[in-house]
């Protein structure tokens, strides 16, 4: 209750900071180039060296209506290649494995990238599922809930059993 008290209250504050001028320069300039979103979200998680942090800052940002979702989107495809940087930079401390796993992860997410960005229609379905579970929150605020216990709880549970009952684990 505290975490979503703070992020009203960032998002009011952020919306009386920034002007509407410097507002409307801002979404527009990452609008109509995805690919300076990409590199700002790439950037700015580098630099920070978390995905989750440069995320965490778009969400009072898209609150207050400073940046639409579309340019969000483009900076999260780029913090996720931005957060490998970290991972290669830890595997060239390690074994040919560890270097393998941080080049799988940065190519697992540069093709992500390379499917879903350079298409329009493709573009739209993950800005549109994020619309509709986002008005589906607005209107029943168990359905925020039942979401993250489904994710991050129930289905890597789900697939731990099914990978056991496979004879998975050796």
């Amino acid at each position: 209750m505290l975490l979503f008290g703070a992020l009203i209250l960032l998002t009011r504050l952020m919306r009386r900071v920034v002007m509407a001028r410097a507002e409307g320069v801002f979404n527009d300039y990452l609008q109509r180039n995805g690919l300076l979103g990409m590199l700002v979200g790439l950037v700015v998680t580098v630099l920070v060296q978390s995905s989750s942090i440069t995320t965490s800052l778009l969400v009072p940002l898209i609150g207050a209506g400073i940046v639409q979702l579309e340019a969000a989107f483009a900076v999260t495809l780029g913090a996720n290649i931005g957060t490998t940087v970290t991972a290669l930079l830890a595997s060239l401390a390690g074994n040919g494995a560890a270097v393998t796993v941080a080049l799988v992860h940065l190519l697992f997410n540069l093709t992500g990238t390379l499917i879903f960005y350079p298409l329009p229609a493709l573009r739209r379905i993950p800005v549109r599922l994020a619309r509709l579970l986002a008005l589906a929150a607005c209107r029943n605020r168990l359905v925020a809930l039942y979401y993250v216990l489904g994710v991050f709880f129930a289905m890597p549970l789900l697939f731990i059993v099914i990978s056991k009952a496979l004879g998975g684990s050796r």
